[in-house]
């Protein structure tokens, strides 16, 4: 028995094939951050440990692999909407900014958190600079990969509904 659901093709209780757009983020996300880790090709800036995320923000991020986290939601990001630049980056990973007795604004995030992440990437092949315009797109080495990792997090997935 083969079930199509979305781009997912099912046989039975395995799942064989998935995209990202068919896992949830936060999973998917989580998943590709630690092969980021593990595969210890990333390059990380030195002051990863110091900085915040954006003046919105008034500690640095607790968790040790933030950048690795923040270059795998770029990643996912930019498979699904191709072209994103510096700029789109900032106003995604921006917040309200408390300014005291007056209300709050947004502001963006960190540009050069943004553009870290998105060199870093390029470094190991998985965006690439837009052909076609500004902002980056995601290479085939990118593609397949996050596919291959939406697979496995489809397949972890099918079984724990299973059992």
């Amino acid at each position: 028995l083969v079930t199509l659901s979305g781009s997912k093709i099912i046989m039975g209780d395995e799942v064989l094939q998935a995209t990202v757009k068919d896992v949830p983020a936060y999973l998917l996300i989580r998943e590709y951050a630690a092969l980021l880790k593990k595969n210890g090709k990333l390059k990380v800036p030195k002051w990863v440990d110091i900085a915040k995320t954006g003046i919105h923000k008034e500690l640095p991020p607790m968790n040790r692999d933030w950048f690795y986290i923040r270059c795998a939601a770029v990643a996912r990001h930019i498979y699904v909407r191709p072209g994103v630049g510096v700029g789109a980056l900032t106003k995604v990973y921006g917040g309200a900014h408390d300014r005291g007795t007056k209300p709050s604004r947004h502001i963006d995030g960190s540009s050069s958190v943004a553009r870290y992440a998105l060199r870093s990437l390029e470094g190991i092949r998985v965006l690439d600079k837009n052909p076609n315009g500004g902002g980056r797109v995601i290479t085939d080495t990118g593609r397949s990969d996050l596919d291959r990792i939406a697979l496995q997090v489809a397949q972890k997935i099918a079984a724990a509904e299973s059992a």
